[in-house]
């Protein structure tokens, strides 16, 4: 029989996988599955537990929101086990669930896994800490960790849009310089991310035939702060038809990208908080793990 390690965050989104635990787990006993089962009581709780039991079991099961899986991964990754891993999307935005098409309902997505096959897909690397989706400075960016958990709950993904307006008012432009193969750009930028995925926080939306998760590659968005009004319309008009290269935004795929920024520019992976760098190397990691799906 295989072994699979279930981990669950009690507290993602609005619960609602609390409320089918006993269906979830039946559909992975049934599919011929070993379960133990984790609840996890904090922030990097399930990373924990994962390296040290990843290498003992044939699959490790995630349900919770981006943080969880992210968890999960890095907990894997640093395990140095290639044990294949699945997801059962449970938060309030999922991203990187939304980018492959998963199931939001956790007992349809437990049984897509309990019969699907392995793919593998990217994973970054910022600096050496693990991201699964998405590295992101500026507006908007620190909403996904200052809004309390229990907002989030009951609002999903409104408490992000709302908190973001909340934000306006304390928009700043910060200056870097981005190095990706021989070319620099240097400028005064909004906003910015290094990405794999084709949602960015459940607001902006990438053209899904140019984002590969699993080609060796990231996207690097870099919207620069507008002068004036008609710069800002040209932003807002290309976001809405997602055109990204032209004047006011940078849009580049490259597998290892060095960033020149203040140390004291705080970064957000996954939707968690990173400490600024002043420079810092971040690196696609190809087919660093197997998702079954």
């Amino acid at each position: 029989m295989k072994k699979m390690l279930f981990v669950i965050n009690p507290n993602a989104g609005t619960r609602k996988a609390n409320k089918v635990l006993t269906e979830i787990l039946t559909v992975f006993s049934r599919g011929g599955y070993d379960v133990s089962v984790y609840v996890t009581a904090g922030p990097g709780d399930g990373k924990t537990v994962v390296a040290q039991r990843a290498k003992d079991v044939d699959i490790v099961v995630c349900c919770g929101g981006d943080g969880t899986f992210n968890e999960t991964v890095a907990g894997v990754l640093e395990s140095g086990a290639e044990t294949l891993l699945g997801y059962i999307p449970a938060g309030s935005t999922n991203d990187f669930a939304n980018s492959l098409g998963l199931s939001t309902d956790p007992v349809e997505a437990a049984k897509r896994i309990a019969d699907g096959t392995p793919t593998a897909y990217d994973i970054g690397s910022f600096g050496g800490r693990y991201f699964t989706y998405v590295a992101s400075f500026g507006a908007f960016t620190k909403t996904s960790y200052t809004t309390p958990q229990n907002i989030k709950n009951a609002l999903g993904h409104t408490a992000y849009v709302l908190g973001g307006i909340q934000e306006l008012s304390q928009i700043r432009s910060i200056h870097g310089a981005f190095t990706v193969g021989d070319e620099t750009v240097e400028d005064d930028f909004l906003f910015g991310a290094i990405c794999n995925s084709t949602s960015l926080g459940g607001i902006l939306t990438l053209d899904p035939r140019q984002v590969d998760m699993s080609d060796g590659m990231f996207e690097l968005l870099l919207v620069r702060a507008p002068k004036d009004l008609a710069e800002i319309a040209e932003c807002i008009q290309a976001v809405q038809k997602q055109v990204y290269n032209c004047k006011m935004i940078t849009f580049r795929s490259a597998s290892h990208i060095r960033v020149d920024m203040g140390p004291g520019i705080p970064w957000t992976l996954d939707g968690e908080r990173e400490e600024g760098h002043g420079q810092v190397a971040v690196e696609n990691i190809h087919h660093a793990i197997k998702l079954v799906k």
